[in-house]
């Protein structure tokens, strides 16, 4: 642990669990947060919740230079709470989706502003979460937390049509399944349960609801004391490929104010609401059905996939500009909070989809990607000479590609021209 000799001087921020890469180096929105509190004049200790992260983390190793201490929790919560008071913290920030829990529980033991340990299970167990705000009166799927097989097979048949079944904990698309038969859901159900979700953790149940038919948005906000910010919202691309019904291949930024954003920034703050997240970041997975929104999921964190780092790009400021006015400069927040963003470049992350599996020679073509007018840069998550898989999940993207042009349609276009490129002859396996 190194630390500042004046740090009791300073003002102190605390971030838990800022895992900054994950598995084959993709960068974590969890990487900005530290320089950003640091630019409005805060330091950062960093908590990591338990002596050995997650697999998904392994390999990353915290910027210790953005950070006056790196403190490791080993069971004993009060040693911890005494350590952190001597660095007379003012926020408690959840580096990602893993640290929310850990998050609540130093945050109200320390008597900073906090979203509590009451609901925490909520914002983590998918399953209570939509029981919590279907309680609250907002419209949530059908849905059943499943611990049997044969639970799960005699519900789906009673409900009927299609279900989506996935662990109630994990993150990333981890072990989501579209299931048109209950012979489907049996399938799924044992795929998932005894098996680890993305953190480690042993599933031992499931969470099956009904399928909702309708285009995925996220709106991604921040909060002061029960006041809420929509920062950034974003449309994502569906495909239907290698199994998976619903699949994530893009995702863009769309302006704030519209007949859709508004209906769904108000279901979104309703959400908040019931889970109990009064203070600091979100992250409100959404589809706009027929029905009007519907909740997907929520997470009391900054968005994943590097999304505010790209609203940023788009629009100037960010969901991360906003939670740090949020934690500390509370006046500002409140004085700005309900403007609208305004679009100055338009911005999308476009995956590859991978149909194969070996090992890669090369990918074909991808020069003709680098040279579209609105290309900016590239991620090669499987580089030539390693192993390749299908993709089916948020872990198994091949590449990710950014692009950002003043001209919405340019992006649009260069979108469509990806998909077009991609396939199963833009990857040359070996052998």
């Amino acid at each position: 642990m190194g630390t500042h000799q004046d740090v009791r001087r300073q003002r102190n921020v605390i971030l838990v669990d800022s895992y900054e890469t994950a598995e084959h180096g993709v960068p974590q929105t969890a990487r900005h947060i530290a320089p950003a509190f640091i630019r409005a004049g805060y330091s950062c200790v960093r908590v990591q919740s338990s002596p050995q992260p997650p697999g998904v983390y392994a390999s990353s190793r915290p910027a210790l230079e953005n950070y006056v201490a790196n403190l490791v929790h080993d069971g004993d919560l009060a040693r911890t709470v005494a350590e952190l008071r001597a660095y007379d913290p003012v926020a408690v920030v959840p580096g990602g989706e893993y640290g929310v829990a850990f998050a609540d529980v130093l945050s109200e033991a320390l008597g900073l502003p906090t979203n509590g340990t009451a609901l925490s299970r909520a914002r983590r167990d998918k399953a209570e979460m939509a029981e919590t705000v279907r309680r609250a009166g907002l419209r949530t799927a059908e849905q059943l937390r499943a611990e049997s097989e044969q639970e799960l097979v005699d519900w789906h048949r009673k409900l009927g049509g299609r279900i989506v079944v996935k662990p109630l904990s994990s993150a990333g698309g981890d072990g989501v399944a579209f299931c048109d038969t209950a012979e489907q859901s049996a399938a799924a159900f044992r795929r998932i349960v005894g098996a680890d979700d993305i953190f480690s953790r042993p599933n031992t149940a499931v969470l099956a609801q009904e399928y909702l038919v309708g285009t995925e948005y996220i709106v991604n906000t921040a909060s002061l004391d029960g006041a809420h910010h929509a920062a950034e919202i974003w449309r994502s691309s569906r495909f239907s490929v290698n199994g998976i019904r619903d699949l994530s291949g893009a995702c863009y930024i769309v302006p704030r104010r519209g007949e859709v954003q508004d209906q769904l920034v108000e279901y979104a703050f309703g959400v908040l609401d019931a889970l109990g997240i009064r203070h600091g970041p979100a992250h409100v997975e959404l589809k706009m059905t027929p029905d009007g929104p519907c909740l997907i999921e929520a997470g009391a964190r900054l968005s994943g996939g590097d999304l505010p780092h790209y609203a940023r790009l788009a629009a100037g400021e960010s969901q991360l500009d906003w939670a740090v006015d949020a934690y500390v400069r509370p006046k500002r927040f409140l004085a700005r909070r309900g403007e609208p963003y305004e679009i100055d470049r338009y911005f999308a992350w476009v995956a590859l989809i991978s149909p194969a599996s070996g090992r890669l020679k090369s990918y074909r073509n991808i020069e003709e990607i680098r040279s579209l007018e609105s290309f900016r840069e590239m991620w090669e998550l499987v580089r030539p000479g390693e192993e390749i898989v299908p993709t089916v999940d948020d872990t198994t993207y091949p590449v990710i590609i950014n692009l950002m042009h003043e001209v919405e349609e340019v992006v649009q276009r260069d979108m469509g021209t990806i998909r077009y490129l991609d396939g199963a002859g833009f990857y040359e396996l070996e052998g």
